[in-house]
């Protein structure tokens, strides 16, 4: 892909064979499935436990975070070469950090104890609005530097491990260590272009991460409410 200098494309390419865009297909289809049951399950299973209105309203933030990524990735994925995709494409990086973000707010709110704990959350917010932005405002610009930013903000609840992560409970800490790795060596996959069905296999990276972080949100929920 080419960029003038405003950052428009030149030319977009999408040189993957049909069976590489069927299997990428299936791994988003599973997602997008598996992620609305997963958001319809977490809103249920919240509004039946004795949880508080910031709890429950941090949920509500995670399962639309959560959504608003698998579709926009489905979206920018799965539709033809044109400049529609161009622009799928930005609401893609950027949802990325919609979610991680997303995905701290119920762990800040369910496990999270003092303001240090809060801080970070209203950090990370506020990193991510900032990635938000340039990713629909300058699209094509410093790609590189975002993988960088998107694992460091992901990994960024270790500094507050006291306050934040030393809250949950063995399983959900495991879940969200996981998650954190397969993340991580995922993007291995994402830069390997040359390699066959390299982007089902990254994709399959991100869907196996989010099941393991969702399992953290829900193992922390029906720990809060028990």
């Amino acid at each position: 892909m080419f960029l003038a200098e405003d950052g428009r494309p030149i030319a977009l390419t999408w040189n993957y064979t049909p069976r590489e865009l069927r299997a990428d297909g299936v791994v988003h289809i599973a997602g997008l499935v598996l992620g609305l049951l997963g958001a319809v399950s977490l809103v249920v299973t919240a509004t039946l436990t004795h949880l508080g209105w910031i709890e429950r309203a941090s949920l509500l933030v995670y399962a639309t975070a959560m959504l608003a990524m698998l579709g926009a990735s489905a979206a920018y994925n799965m539709w033809p070469v044109s400049p529609r995709k161009w622009i799928l494409r930005r609401l893609d990086h950027a949802f990325i950090y919609l979610m991680i973000a997303g995905t701290y707010t119920p762990v800040v709110a369910l496990v999270g104890s003092g303001p240090v704990a809060w801080t970070l959350l209203a950090l990370i917010w506020t990193v991510a609005l900032a990635g938000i932005a340039i990713k629909i405002l300058m699209p094509g610009r410093w790609d590189r530097v975002s993988i960088v930013l998107y694992l460091m903000l992901g990994w960024s609840g270790v500094l507050a491990y006291e306050s934040v992560i030393s809250g949950l409970t063995p399983s959900a800490l495991g879940f969200l260590a996981v998650g954190g790795l397969l993340y991580s060596v995922g993007v291995v996959f994402h830069v390997w272009r040359s390699l066959p069905f390299q982007n089902a296999i990254w994709h399959g990276f991100v869907l196996a991460a989010t099941a393991c972080h969702y399992g953290t949100i829900i193992t922390s929920v029906l720990n809060a409410g028990a």
